[in-house]
């Protein structure tokens, strides 16, 4: 980890969003001509970090969800009343600026997003994540999110679970 400084916020309109660049054009041009709309349209949130020179180094994206009960693993449904879904956060979309790779960037884009879920007050059982591949899919098993029976990208961390771990 490096000695930068990195600040978390809500995206503003007088963020500039046009330099961003984390190698995933799908992601670019999301984050530079889409993000805004859909935080109109209340679909969505979007956070970003910024370096000490107010550069954005990262954003992600959250949503209200549910999670089906069938779609975890055994264990976990044990414990959770029998509904047919538990609300849960989707975080749709994480990146980090090439600017900034290898500095921990993602853990702290998760971190914060984990604390920002936790700290809102509203009900919700997990985060949950679609990783877009095998090797992001490693990165949120890393950080203790485990994989649904239904789907392999699609992975989950129960809140309580990241409450404790943040708490620690």
């Amino acid at each position: 980890m490096s000695n930068l400084f990195f600040r978390a916020t809500p995206l503003e309109q007088t963020h500039d969003r046009s330099k961003f660049n984390c190698g995933s054009e799908l992601l670019d041009t999301y984050f530079r001509e889409r993000v805004t709309q859909d935080i109109r349209r209340r679909v969505t949130a979007c956070f970003v970090v910024l370096s000490s020179d107010s550069r954005i180094a990262g954003f992600y994206t959250l949503a209200s969800a549910s999670v089906f009960l069938g779609d975890l693993p055994e264990k976990y449904i044990k414990k959770l009343p029998r509904y047919p879904s538990v609300p849960a956060v989707r975080m749709g979309r994480l990146a980090a600026d090439l600017a900034f790779e290898g500095q921990g960037l993602g853990g702290v884009l998760l971190a914060d997003a984990l604390q920002r879920v936790i700290l809102s007050g509203i009900a919700a059982y997990a985060l949950i994540v679609d990783a877009k591949d095998a090797t992001a899919a490693q990165f949120y098993r890393h950080h203790g999110f485990i994989e649904t029976s239904s789907e392999p990208l699609t992975l989950f961390l129960p809140l309580a679970t990241a409450s404790d771990l943040l708490i620690k």
